[in-house]
């Protein structure tokens, strides 16, 4: 347990991210009443669209000097790639982002305005692991991490922050599960400050390798042909990180899957109903208290994290259609 990132970290990683990221609202879902009221934490309101700018700035803002000089690499799917970017430039760091090429092409293009330089590989995170680590150890980059990072869950964690001092009443918080960053940082702040509510992770059925680790006690690795086959393309990440897993043991509840229907009708709601842009992946959470009300535990205020809204816009008028 003394390994798990604290409140005062989480607080201290919100002090570096005041001015910088936004506190975002807590938006009521249209038509879910005041017993159960559903509020929706927008994140895709971020200034890239995605949670991710918490961790990739209060990680690398961090940094001594001389190790920004060098430069940071990273490898991600989109979101952090694009936080790290984001951050990098703000600070005047050179970064190196390390993407599969199946990534969305809007999350690439954002990445390359922001002026950072992109290497492509192979859609495995094994591929993207090793390929970031011999690019730091070759050029002298730091390697920050999407989401096995003491420091970058303590910024994800922010989130949960806001959410308890917003909502002190809040009873069950949902939020997505891809690496276990997010869920991780919002679990520890939420279970500090209100330790009755429940933490409750949401991923697509067709990636749902987060809810078997739980079950099996272990973190369990899904081959990156299954979790391929999910629109959630942020929560496609085969395996969540150690450190991860070790606070979702301690800290969270449960875990709800959700279908790709579902990841789509919510989509759909959330932009007609409640005016809110989300990718997949930023759908999930929502689409548990939707869809799956019944499997999660009793409660009068839920919150529903929306982790990004950087949708491919083909994909979305998809969707809408």
């Amino acid at each position: 347990m003394s390994d798990l990132v604290s409140l005062p970290e989480i607080e201290h990683a919100a002090e570096r991210l005041a001015g910088v990221t936004l506190r975002t609202p807590l938006v009521p879902f249209p038509g879910t009443g005041d017993d159960p009221a559903l509020l929706v934490k927008a994140e895709s309101l971020q200034p890239i669209g995605a949670f991710k700018l918490r961790g990739a700035y209060a990680t690398i803002s961090a940094l001594p000097e001389e190790q920004r000089e060098r430069g940071v690499v990273t490898h991600s799917s989109g979101n952090h790639a694009q936080a790290v970017a984001y951050t990098a430039r703000a600070l005047g760091v050179p970064a190196v982002l390390v993407m599969p090429h199946t990534t969305p092409g809007v999350k690439v293009d954002a990445c390359i305005a922001l002026g950072a330089e992109i290497v492509y590989v192979e859609p495995t995170a094994e591929a993207r692991a090793e390929t970031a680590a011999k690019l730091a150890a070759a050029h002298g980059f730091t390697l920050v991490p999407p989401y096995d990072d003491a420091r970058i869950i303590a910024g994800q964690g922010t989130a949960g922050l806001e959410i308890v001092q917003d909502r002190p009443d809040v009873d069950v918080v949902l939020v997505p599960v891809s690496g276990g960053g997010l869920i991780s940082g919002v679990a520890a702040a939420v279970k500090a400050l209100r330790p009755e509510a429940k933490v409750i992770g949401v991923e697509p059925e067709l990636a749902a390798d987060a809810r078997d680790s739980m079950r099996a006690g272990r973190p369990v690795t899904w081959d990156a042909e299954k979790t391929g086959r999910t629109i959630a393309d942020a929560l496609r990440v085969q395996r969540v990180g150690d450190l991860p897993f070790a606070h979702m043991r301690a800290h969270v509840d449960g875990m709800v899957a959700v279908t790709e229907d579902e990841i789509r009708g919510t989509m759909r709601s959330l932009a007609r109903e409640a005016r809110l842009i989300a990718e997949p992946a930023g759908a999930v959470a929502t689409a548990a208290f939707l869809h799956h009300r019944d499997e999660l535990p009793a409660g009068r205020t839920y919150v529903s994290v929306l982790s990004g809204g950087n949708v491919d816009p083909a994909l979305f008028l998809d969707v809408l259609r």
